[in-house]
């Protein structure tokens, strides 16, 4: 065989192994964050993260989950009923047309 064919057939080796280095680790998240010990964090981002969102421009934000405001913070008034009258009850003059 050519050198140059070598060369092909070793890149196209190597290239087929890290990506299905890169499928086992996206599959299994304990094996990633051996690797990755930030693998958990919403901001990390690598190869293996972009191949198991399925797109490489970004990878999904994780949700941001705050605690919830305590309600005695903040005071509501109660809220009074008032009644208002319709608008459209006036338009009602013009419903009909002028006797033929």
């Amino acid at each position: 065989m050519k050198t140059s064919t070598m060369m092909r057939a070793s890149v196209a080796i190597l290239a087929s192994a890290a990506f299905l280095w890169a499928l086992a680790l996206g599959a299994s998240p304990q094996l990633h964050e051996r690797v990755h010990p930030d693998a958990n964090r919403a901001e990390h981002a690598c190869a293996v993260t972009f191949i198991s969102s399925g797109n490489y421009d970004h990878t999904p934000t994780a949700l941001l989950i705050s605690a919830p405001v305590p309600l005695g913070e903040f005071e509501i008034s109660e809220l009074t009923p008032r009644w208002i009258q319709p608008v459209f009850l006036v338009a009602a003059i013009f419903e009909h047309a002028p006797p033929a």
